[in-house]
């Protein structure tokens, strides 16, 4: 099919109807509620069974499968543009323990997961691809950005069907966030583990059935510019359009000089960076608004994720069906552990809460994290969400370095040094948090043990 502006128009059109269907059905089915899925999931799952990969009621084109790897760039860029200065000290003084917590586990997913798939998968599957054992952490840790961003490097490097596979796993790894999250926190509540404990129909109305009341609503201040000369949200939609669209050139550029398929959401995080800094030097950056900035990127992520999951390829999806299905059940196990025994000892004060947290962000998206602290530290007291935002400013990069560089060492053969790399990595963090006083052993069983209040 050639692809033509009434093709896009189509597809956009399509998605819209069934991102505002997943609006109206969160709105009002309660199972959806308490599942806690955001429109984007529902749609997509709705794309994927009526469209071109399920019954084939919805016209979709065949074009719908390339949008995330167009749309990562926009969220990507965004990152780059909304990038805030924090001092060092602050960042280190506060909030140590959780950025030890987030890091070991998102390099250890990295890592552990590619040793996983070289140890129990290599030996009986010659012709397993290099990066299988990726899949894990690109899709739980990750999430369906990382998915897209990853499968995009992969299908340029001749594995096609990592992008539907990557996208299952982020996928399957939201649903164990909430499911696994919920049945935690009935079985920890039991035991007396928790400090603020919340039922779900005790939640804010707002938070149940996705629509804000009027007398909640918060605005975004977005008159940086003047209506007379531009409209603000357009003069900042403009600015991540121009990033995405320079990335897009750069990496055109950069396969015409060195024969290289830069990935564009790497490219995009630069000239957002870039960009950013030079606004900083100008002082034009005190028109920039970072929350609207922040809100495009949300926004594009979202339609990923609808378009990410509607594009999946079943049949792929089958053909890795138990190798899949096998190395997700170890990302389940390993973010539980994170969650049972690493919480406790990284964190002092309600180490359940922060725990919690940690498991949803593992597991699914720090969406899924915030959802599920929202349950059991409704007024959030524990200052989870606090710690999280300063430590993940140094996180971030981590992030976006592993994304950017792992499928590039795996494609290249390097999959040992890898593994020696990343879970080398994990252990100096750990000696850091150990010899500053982050990381103790509890001095009491976590079971039984309250949490500060």
């Amino acid at each position: 099919m050639t692809f033509s502006l009434d093709t896009l128009m189509s597809d956009a059109a399509l998605m819209a109807i069934l991102l505002l269907a997943g609006v109206a059905l969160r709105a009002r089915l309660l199972w959806l509620q308490k599942l806690f899925l955001p429109a984007s999931i529902t749609a997509g799952l709705l794309g994927l069974l009526l469209g071109p990969n399920g019954i084939n009621w919805l016209g979709f084109s065949a074009h719908m499968a390339s949008y995330p790897g167009i749309l990562i760039a926009f969220i990507f860029g965004s990152l780059g543009l909304a990038a805030q200065r924090v001092p060092l000290r602050r960042i280190a003084g506060r909030v140590g323990s959780m950025w030890s917590f987030g890091n070991m586990a998102l390099i250890g997913m990295y890592g552990a997961g590619v040793l996983f798939a070289l140890v129990f998968f290599a030996p009986f599957w010659s012709s397993m691809p290099e990066g299988f054992g990726l899949l894990l952490a690109t899709g739980f840790v990750g999430g369906h950005g990382t998915a897209a961003a990853i499968g995009e490097v992969f299908a340029a490097h001749g594995w096609p069907e990592a992008t539907s596979l990557a996208m299952t796993s982020a996928t399957v790894g939201v649903l164990c966030s909430i499911i696994g999250g919920i049945a935690i926190i009935r079985h920890n509540s039991r035991r007396g583990r928790t400090s603020f404990i919340s039922e779900f129909g005790s939640l804010p109305a707002e938070m149940r059935t996705g629509l804000i009341p009027a007398d909640k609503r918060e605005s975004e201040s977005v008159e940086t510019i003047s209506s007379m000369t531009i409209e603000p949200l357009l003069f900042h939609l403009l600015l991540v359009i121009a990033v995405a669209g320079a990335s897009f050139w750069l990496k055109g550029w950069i396969a015409t000089l060195f024969d290289f398929s830069a990935p564009a959401f790497a490219l995009a995080f630069l000239v957002g960076l870039g960009l950013n800094a030079l606004m900083r030097v100008g002082g034009a950056h005190h028109y920039v608004s970072a929350p609207v900035i922040n809100r495009i990127g949300g926004g594009a992520t979202d339609v990923l994720v609808a378009f990410g999951i509607a594009s999946i390829n079943l049949s792929v999806v089958a053909a890795y069906f138990m190798p899949l299905l096998v190395l997700m059940i170890f990302g389940v196990i390993f973010s539980y552990c994170f969650f049972r025994y690493v919480a406790p000892c990284l964190f002092r004060e309600y180490w359940f809460e922060k725990g919690l947290f940690g498991w949803g962000w593992f597991t699914g998206t720090v969406a899924m994290g915030i959802a599920l602290l929202r349950i059991v530290d409704p007024r959030l007291k524990s200052r989870t969400l606090d710690d999280f935002a300063l430590a993940y400013i140094f996180g971030a990069p981590v992030e976006i370095m592993l994304v950017t560089f792992s499928p590039i060492l795996l494609i290249a053969g390097y999959s040992w040094l890898y593994v020696a790399i990343t879970l080398g990595i994990v252990a100096v963090i750990a000696a850091i948090a150990t010899r500053a006083g982050w990381l103790q052993l509890p001095s009491a069983d976590p079971a039984e043990a309250r949490t500060s209040r």
